[in-house]
């Protein structure tokens, strides 16, 4: 109720649950600890009241976010045993330093027909290339996510290794005629894996060029040296 206020709306046409509820590697954690397992609201609990929100009219449809294979089978294996809504998408991060969704929840959302939501496609402003030549420590961007929030510095997304990587991913952008946004966005645009890619802009000029960047095509030759740079630094932003 207090989402269709701020909304100002009578219905939400797509409902996400931002994160899993259950003990899951997080904020750039790699590996799950078991000793950090607590209580959590079950999956089938959590399908019930999703199920109470669409019958409502509420909710039309219902996804997840940040979440892993697992919990995605979970899902959907609940729902239909037990007749509950079933989830149509999940949003999670995806962009050339982050392709975890490769390693196995491509497949999981490929067989079971949902759809994934791409976030932070240019990797918190590092795929544009403006930290290319002072690097996160230097005179940043003063409207840069990673300059204003000390939070976010903290993360996957300002560590040097993801620096590096995406120094590299924006050279090779230049060498074949696209800017560093271009052959970001466009990386997401045309993978089979992604629906639909969520952008973010502060000016109408980057907007431009978010927009512009839907019509590239990427080579199959620079696919290729796009993978060789993941070979050499994986998933840094993971």
């Amino acid at each position: 109720d207090d989402s269709l206020k701020r909304l100002q709306t009578d219905v939400i046409d797509l409902y996400q649950i931002h994160w899993p509820n259950r003990n899951v590697p997080a904020f750039g954690a790699v590996y799950l600890d078991p000793a950090k397992d607590r209580d959590f609201t079950s999956i089938h609990d959590q399908l019930q009241a999703l199920a109470c929100l669409v019958k409502a009219g509420k909710v039309r449809q219902v996804g997840l976010s940040n979440e892993t294979p697992w919990g995605v089978g979970e899902f959907l294996r609940l729902a239909e045993l037990h007749g509950l809504p079933r989830v149509v998408s999940v949003q999670n991060p995806y962009a050339l330093v982050n392709r975890v969704v490769d390693n196995g929840l491509d497949e999981t959302l490929l067989r079971s027909g949902v759809s994934l939501l791409a976030y932070s496609p240019l990797g918190f402003g590092s795929l544009t290339g403006k930290y290319d030549a002072a690097g996160f420590d230097g005179t940043q961007p003063q409207l840069g996510r990673i300059a204003l929030f000390d939070s976010v510095r903290k993360q996957r997304w300002a560590r040097p290794d993801t620096l590096a990587a995406a120094r590299r991913y924006n050279s090779l952008a230049r060498a074949h005629g696209l800017t560093p946004t271009q052959m970001a966005l466009a990386f997401c645009y045309t993978s089979w894996r992604v629906a639909s890619t969520i952008i973010g802009v502060t000016s109408l000029a980057q907007l431009d060029e978010d927009l512009a960047a839907w019509g590239t095509t990427l080579s199959p030759e620079l696919l290729a040296e796009i993978d060789r740079v993941r070979w050499d630094i994986r998933d840094p932003a993971q």
